[in-house]
């Protein structure tokens, strides 16, 4: 099973699984679809949103492994 880090950019996280975009809508990432941020990584969308990125992935591997 592929985990999450904080270096992975959110468009690749996506492609992953569409079930992480109510986790993002969920923190205030209102800009899934937007091209910038399907480059940006998930430490800087945190850091862009001021949420902890150590949280949102720890919400994300937990989401991956209840599939």
């Amino acid at each position: 099973m592929q985990k999450v880090s904080k270096d992975m950019k959110i468009g690749e996280l996506l492609r992953i699984d569409g079930g992480f975009a109510p986790i993002l809508l969920e923190i205030g990432m209102h800009c899934l679809g937007c091209p910038s941020s399907q480059m940006e990584t998930i430490e800087e969308a945190c850091q862009v949103h001021n949420t902890s990125a150590d949280a949102l992935v720890d919400k994300l591997n937990a989401h991956l492994a209840s599939l």
